[in-house]
């Protein structure tokens, strides 16, 4: 973990004054709760807090949200929502927070874990239900404590991050969301081991440290499973940035204005990363295309338009292995991306990919013709949406351009790969007209 900001102190005041208010009250209220049960799920969590897994989004997971609702289940049983609280505090407790520097997270950490699974302690406390004889109605009547604790902890980070000025709350939400859809599992996981502790007794606590490894081991094997994927589609970006610059540029815009429309969609974090892949990747397959033709400034031959189309099929082919990407792998044939309105049933992946790469296309210089207006790119986009683009993205493209108040094209370009290419040309690349073979 970074060293603490100091535009969190005070954020962290309020957050840490409150949950030892809270403490004070229910201290008040409810007595000291069972030292046994207190004692050994502290030294659990606090276990499971110094077995963090790591993921690609800087984000640290650990199973202490399991051993947490394990915890609740037994305090809230015996009446205590201040031991489900203190024990809870421990979640996101690391020795390495002890350091000069860093010790602002030791009170933010506890606050917002003591807040959180209060939250969640409170709502079992409501639904009772650790004591729903029918395990399955049981599972169900927790859900909604899960959801309170995700709830409460999306609300405090996002405020936190509000309050140092670094993400805006979309962002942390999209961040966020993906790691604690995963880690659900491992709370009904904890809540039935919860209620074995409350029906055999404490000895049951020895099956919860193979849960905590098995977990760890899981969050670490998907973590490297994105990470060689991350590696496979980065290894080809910097082969194609090799050969040729504009092209490895090209992709990167493409991926970002996708990345735009995706969002305008509200397509889902597993779609929006595909996609996102998916339009790196859109011209690999230039990789077997000689820079000669892929830079000409004039006419295609016959032949070399022919060249040129083979990158679609070596795309397609690239992409059709590599698992995450084959169910869009035709997102890099132009026949699959050309809009169709009477198939509701292609992929919207391809035809966003299709309009990121036309607009980027038009706003970018080429070999055969500086950057067009970014008015002449939303202007033609329009005039062949519903005919070669998908009408929704394209507008989609156009009103999230608009919110970011965005510009490219002519006048508007931060770097130019052909500084004398011609102010309008024939087109090349398979963009401009056919030169007759003679």
């Amino acid at each position: 973990m970074s060293p603490f900001p100091r535009k969190l102190g005070w954020f962290t005041a309020c957050i840490f004054s409150a949950a030892v208010s809270a403490a004070l009250i229910l201290l008040s209220r409810e007595g000291i709760p069972p030292l046994p049960a207190l004692l050994t799920f502290g030294a659990l969590i606090a276990l499971a807090a110094h077995l963090p897994v790591s993921l690609r989004n800087g984000v640290s997971v650990s199973p202490g949200f399991f051993v947490c609702m394990a915890a609740i289940v037994v305090f809230v049983d015996h009446g205590s929502l201040l031991g489900a609280t203190l024990v809870c505090a421990l979640a996101n407790f690391h020795v390495s927070d002890l350091r000069r520097g860093r010790r602002g997270w030791l009170p933010f950490n506890a606050g917002l874990s003591a807040l959180s699974y209060l939250a969640a302690a409170g709502v079992m406390a409501v639904t009772h239900a650790s004591r729903i004889g029918s395990t399955p109605l049981a599972v169900v009547a927790m859900i909604p404590s899960a959801l309170a604790y995700v709830a409460a902890v999306s609300s405090l980070v996002v405020l936190s991050y509000a309050c140092e000025g670094t993400l805006s709350p979309r962002e942390v939400v999209s961040q966020l969301m993906p790691t604690l859809r995963d880690e659900l599992p491992f709370a009904m996981l904890g809540f039935l081991v919860g209620r074995l502790y409350l029906g055999l007794g404490p000895g049951i606590l020895v099956l919860v440290i193979v849960p905590i490894l098995i977990g760890r081991e899981v969050f670490r094997s998907y973590s490297k499973v994105v990470e060689s994927q991350d590696e496979t589609v980065q290894m080809l970006i910097r082969a194609l940035e090799s050969k040729d610059h504009y092209t490895a540029g090209h992709a990167g815009r493409v991926a970002q204005y996708a990345g735009y429309i995706g969002e305008e969609m509200s397509l889902g974090p597993r779609r929006m990363e595909r996609l996102h892949f998916g339009a790196l990747m859109h011209d690999i397959g230039k990789l077997v295309v000689p820079n000669r033709i892929l830079n000409k400034p004039g006419k295609l031959t016959e032949e070399e338009f022919a060249a040129i189309r083979v990158h679609e099929k070596v795309a397609v082919q690239m992409l059709s292995h590599i698992d995450f990407l084959r169910p869009i792998a035709h997102s890099g044939h132009s026949d699959q991306m050309r809009f169709d309105a009477d198939d509701p049933g292609h992929p919207i992946e391809p035809y966003i990919i299709m309009i990121a790469d036309a607009y980027d296309a038009m706003t970018s210089t080429r070999s055969y013709r500086k950057a067009l207006p970014q008015d002449v790119a939303f202007e033609e986009l329009r005039a062949k949406a519903g005919v070669q683009f998908h009408p929704e993205c394209v507008e989609a493209l156009i009103r999230a351009l608009e919110k970011r108040r965005e510009v490219h094209g002519a006048g508007h370009e931060e770097h130019v790969e052909f500084v004398n290419a011609p102010e309008a040309g024939v087109g090349s690349a398979g963009l401009g007209d056919l030169l007759k073979s003679e």
